[in-house]
């Protein structure tokens, strides 16, 4: 198995949202995205499945190394041989490779946020910048598109963490800021215990409207030039946006105990519509 091909596989594995956007892109910048999410999944598969936090804590600074190695031109993993290749094509920054992998360890290091701003700082270690550096992969000429990538990758996290919700409190962790659980009136039993309240339906509807105005701030400031290039953070955002809306539909204070998704054929409609028409 190649190193492209590894990549390959740990995409389609995922059954992600962002495999689906990437199917219309040229064959170069599919395989640098494509080893940048597979990338991402390794290190978050390192907090996620490793159950020993030392061993993780381990794991991590192993990954910290292999990009030191990579940056050397000496990778080991088949992710970072695979990444090498679009290290000085696509101009993609050693501290941002780093940046993720502190994002990660956050989860390591703390379950619980206590003010939305808490929270920003990782949404944008383990979102915003593989916003920043799939931009740069795809392409740009006006700087204002980090802004949008910036934000692009924020409205993705805060999908993430409303659809999770349930899925991550039986790992024990809340991402719900506990000042919002308390306006709202929500303990963090009732998460932990998979409470349907009112409350809890109030402060998810909150959360969504948060996420949607992160969208909207976003598309707003692509500019013109770079829309096209762009398109394929513009299918995620579609595939992304329509989970929101299927979770308002079915009722936001469910998330607790299912987790919503698109099926397959709905999300390649979603790309496909997304990336020819916009």
């Amino acid at each position: 198995m190649t190193p492209d091909q590894y990549c390959e596989d740990k995409a389609a594995q995922s059954g992600s949202s962002f495999y689906y956007s990437f199917r219309f892109l040229p064959a170069a910048q599919r395989r640098a995205i494509t080893a940048l999410y597979a990338f991402c999944r390794e290190v978050d598969d390192v907090v996620d499945e490793c159950h020993d936090e030392n061993l993780a804590r381990t794991k991590l600074a192993w990954w910290r190394a292999e990009v030191d190695n990579l940056y050397a031109g000496d990778p080991q993993h088949p992710v970072t041989r695979a990444l090498q290749p679009a290290l000085s094509t696509y101009d993609l920054q050693r501290e941002h490779f780093l940046e993720i992998i502190d994002g990660m360890q956050m989860d390591l290091e703390q379950a619980r946020y206590n003010a939305f701003k808490d929270l920003q700082l990782y949404c944008y270690r383990v979102a915003s910048v593989v916003g920043l550096m799939a931009a740069s992969i795809f392409g740009y000429h006006d700087r204002q598109t980090q802004k949008y990538a910036h934000d692009l990758g924020i409205a993705f996290q805060l999908t993430n963490i409303i659809r999770d919700v349930g899925e991550d409190a039986r790992r024990g962790r809340i991402y719900l800021p506990v000042e919002e659980l308390q306006r709202f009136d929500v303990p963090a039993a009732d998460i932990l215990n998979y409470r349907e309240t009112d409350n809890f339906r109030r402060l998810m509807e909150f959360q969504i409207e948060r996420a949607e105005s992160y969208y909207a701030k976003a598309i707003e400031q692509l500019p013109a030039v770079d829309r096209k290039s762009q398109r394929t953070g513009l299918v995620m955002a579609a595939i992304y946006r329509a989970t929101l809306e299927e979770i308002k539909r079915d009722g936001p204070q469910k998330v607790l105990n299912q987790r919503l998704s698109l099926t397959p054929i709905r999300k390649l409609w979603l790309a496909w519509k997304t990336y020819w028409f916009g």
